[in-house]
């Protein structure tokens, strides 16, 4: 039966806006993996990068565009002509093109490339125009919309749907608008400006007062139909409205906000660890719909209740995002078609060749631990699914530690296929070790975060070390998982440089990319 109800869509901005979150960039392969994911589940559009900002960028965009099967491809432009041929050269492959271009309108961005009211308007017409001339799709965003004047935001709105915008999108783009402001704006604008009737309006909000998902929604209500969001709400600063609760909102409180997506739910507990995983941004555990702690209930009084009926405490059933309420205890005895099923109930999707990696690294793994939880096959999917080419491997390493004097470390590290050991003193076995690595593989990225924790309890608990360096203005995040610290610390240093490595092979595009990073 087909819905009444109207259609909010969902445009996801993970590979643009999620991407620039400092540390987050994710390499060509994955994400081709994750627009894949996101084409699969249902998302309307897609907004795959920022084509002119680096070649990297234009060469993802492009080969996005080619291989969606169902959503709209849509790529970032500035309001400048050579932004928007760029980026329709990336898109034009798509079965469903999409160009949004945009200028800041508030006082403060006016200033910057330092245009009159009226010389902006000129150049909205002009580059919406001719946005226009190259795609019949053509969406538009008045960057920093809510601190604009409203008079003026009125005028550039009418002057960009007057040269053919189809979408009118409205950032709150430093998160400072409430609910009733966002719902406000969205209700005069429709209101007001000349051939909004025509449009699609659409919310783009960020987090920075923690209120993008109660804005967007709030947006909805007042005549928005499309909600700009990420995965895990990934993105600059504070980040982006989160997908996953916006379209959880939408479904469980469907008798207040009467809208449907297209988005299948039961794909989101994969996707939101995907993407957890290529960007090195951990899930906080009390993350709404996504979060460890969602559909997890320890004290007895909840625990009673949950044997009882589920929904004493809980509004929404784990299958519903896909995770399953059955429990499979692991072990070293556990077979391939075991490991399968509940890695499916953790809600990740592996094919044959994925599956057969992972199942030797949980061998590994139950060797030294009495009992496999589910925590621990999370922490393994972070570290046996990661795409970067290994040219630096840990084979061998040895601490000696005493309670007085330096620490030691022996290491043997393969390198471009080549063995090399080296023994390094250190502050500490992880300083040591980190100094050993350093001695094999001299480089001058600086370590910004150093960051351990158990994943579960006991002695025998695996550790998840995440590392943050930098170099040259490149940033990339490691993370490994293992029973010993210092051994998961090599790996996610040695980590970090093998993706180093790939972001120096792209060649100098890294300071082009920081100076086109933009919000919109």
């Amino acid at each position: 039966m087909t819905s009444t109800q109207d259609h909010v869509l969902i445009f996801d901005t993970t590979l643009r806006d999620g991407e620039q979150s400092p540390g987050a960039t994710m390499t060509h392969s994955e994400k081709l993996e994750i627009a894949q994911l996101l084409d699969e589940m249902g998302v309307d559009i897609i907004e795959a990068g920022f084509p002119i900002a680096s070649e990297g960028d234009f060469a993802a965009v492009s080969e996005i565009a080619k291989q969606s099967e169902n959503s709209v491809i849509c790529g970032l432009a500035r309001a400048q002509l050579p932004d928007i041929d760029r980026c329709w050269e990336a898109v034009k492959h798509a079965r469903q093109p999409r160009i949004h271009t945009f200028i800041g309108t508030s006082p403060l961005h006016r200033a910057i490339p330092n245009l009159t009211q009226d010389e902006m308007v000129e150049r909205i017409e002009q580059t919406v125009a001719h946005a226009r001339n190259l795609c019949d799709n053509v969406q538009w965003s008045p960057m920093d919309a809510t601190r604009t004047e409203y008079d003026y935001l009125c005028r550039v709105i009418e002057a960009a749907i007057r040269n053919g915008a189809t979408t009118i999108n409205i950032p709150a783009t430093v998160g400072y608008t409430a609910p009733r402001e966002s719902a406000e704006l969205i209700a005069r604008l429709i209101k007001d400006v000349p051939g909004a009737e025509d449009v699609v309006f659409a919310t783009h909000c960020h987090n920075d007062l923690g209120m993008a998902t109660a804005n967007s929604l709030a947006a909805v209500e007042a005549g928005a139909r499309q909600i700009e969001c990420t995965i895990n709400g990934l993105g600059e600063r504070a980040g982006n409205t989160a997908l996953e609760e916006v379209v959880m909102a939408l479904r469980v409180r469907n008798d207040i906000m009467p809208f449907r997506t297209g988005i299948d739910s039961t794909k989101i507990m994969n996707i939101s660890r995907r993407v957890a995983s290529v960007s090195g941004f951990a899930v906080q555990f009390n993350k709404a719909i996504v979060g460890k702690n969602a559909f997890a209930h320890e004290s007895g009084i909840h625990q009673d209740g949950m044997l009882k009926n589920a929904e004493t405490f809980e509004i929404m059933r784990p299958e519903d995002v896909g995770l399953a309420g059955t429990s499979l205890p692991l072990g070293k005895h556990s077979g391939r078609a075991a490991l399968r099923a509940k890695l499916e109930d953790l809600g990740f999707e592996l094919g044959d060749n994925q599956l057969k990696d992972v199942f030797v690294r949980f061998k590994e793994l139950a060797d030294r631990k009495k009992e496999v939880f589910d925590d621990d096959l999370i922490a393994l999917m972070r570290t046996s699914t990661d795409s970067e080419a290994e040219r630096l491997k840990i084979v061998k390493l040895a601490v000696r530690c005493g309670t007085e004097g330096p620490q030691v470390a022996d290491l043997v590290m393969e390198i471009d296929g080549t063995t090399h050991q080296t023994t390094q003193m250190g502050d500490g076995p992880v300083d040591a070790t980190f100094n050993a690595v350093k001695a094999l593989f001299d480089h001058e990225a600086r370590l910004q975060l150093y960051q351990v924790h158990a994943v579960t309890e006991g002695t025998d608990a695996q550790a998840t070390v995440s590392v943050r360096m930098e170099e040259d203005g490149r940033i990339v995040t490691g993370q490994s998982a293992d029973t010993d610290t210092v051994v998961a610390s090599a790996k996610a240093y040695v980590h970090a440089l093998n993706r180093l490595l790939v972001r120096r092979e792209k060649g100098g595009t890294d300071t082009a990319e920081v100076s086109y990073k933009v919000v919109t």
